[in-house]
């Protein structure tokens, strides 16, 4: 094996965030459990911004401290790639990857789960749909924003869009915003489980009933989705194996081996108590 026998891979988040969030740690015991075989493991260190990210590259780069980097949470101008390009660093780009197919990345689509998410919902009947973001300068919340919009505009309707920074703060306090509305929202979709979890305890604290008068669908599937009351609807992805590609894609690059094109698994419609037809 090289020499440090480590995959690195920086959060540039809030680190409050990755004690509630569990995406995050479901994607690296995917991708802890594929690297365990071949005796590699994950480096993580949670950083404040993009830049502290980039320091963190550089240092890793002078130092020979990984063999290759995951690099999560693309944003639009980023200037990771190129950076991790110039260090001569090998990194795998995971998510709303746009860069061209030279890059090796593992790629998430980010409009049409959005496009079945919208459907389910004008299945029943929701005319006025909100939805509670991630942080605008992600791609992929741009590339969802978008499909949502265009969506709603074959519709005929006109969405709701809020940001938020998949905080349960963030969740709740724009839910309560939302729910002020002189017309407000029969149905609201959340970019994460923790947000959409907050939501609903917002819902409640309002006296809106949950699904009867409110729909409200999560991003991501988790245990908290399962055991919120009611249990959440969401668009379900199997992280645990979105994961687990990204390290097989990691190792075809540390072998120096041509990195085989993958996607990440596709998220699906879960139905679950808090979607419901609309009423009155």
């Amino acid at each position: 094996m090289g020499r440090s026998e480590a995959v690195g891979l920086v959060l540039a988040r809030p680190a409050r965030l990755l004690g509630v969030e569990p995406f995050f740690m479901e994607f690296i015991a995917g991708i802890e459990e594929t690297l365990a075989e071949r005796s590699l493991s994950v480096l993580l260190h949670v950083v404040a911004t993009h830049e502290e990210e980039i320091a963190t590259h550089r240092r890793w780069a002078e130092r020979d401290l990984v063999e290759a980097v995951i690099v999560v949470n693309l944003t639009v101008g980023d200037r990771r790639p190129d950076v991790l390009a110039g260090l001569g660093l090998p990194a795998i780009m995971v998510g709303a990857w746009d860069g061209g197919p030279d890059v090796p990345a593992v790629v998430t689509d980010s409009t049409g789960p959005v496009r079945e998410a919208l459907a389910r919902l004008l299945e029943l009947g929701h005319r006025r749909i909100a939805r509670v973001t991630g942080p605008s300068d992600l791609v992929h919340t741009r590339a969802r924003t978008a499909a949502l919009t265009d969506g709603c505009r074959a519709a005929g309707i006109e969405p709701v869009i809020v940001e938020g920074d998949y905080s349960a703060e963030s969740g709740a306090e724009l839910t309560e915003k939302l729910l002020r509305r002189a017309e407000r929202p029969t149905a609201i979709i959340y970019d994460n489980d923790v947000m959409a979890v907050a939501g609903l305890g917002a819902a409640k604290a309002a006296g809106v009933r949950v699904p009867e008068q409110l729909s409200l669908l999560a991003w991501d599937d988790s245990t908290m989705c399962r055991l919120a009351s009611p249990a959440l609807s969401t668009m379900s992805v199997d992280v645990h194996q979105f994961g687990v590609s990204v390290a097989e894609s990691v190792l075809e690059l540390i072998d120096g081996r041509p990195v085989t094109p993958r996607w990440s698994p596709a998220p699906r419609f879960v139905p679950r108590g808090t979607t419901a037809p609309v009423t009155g």
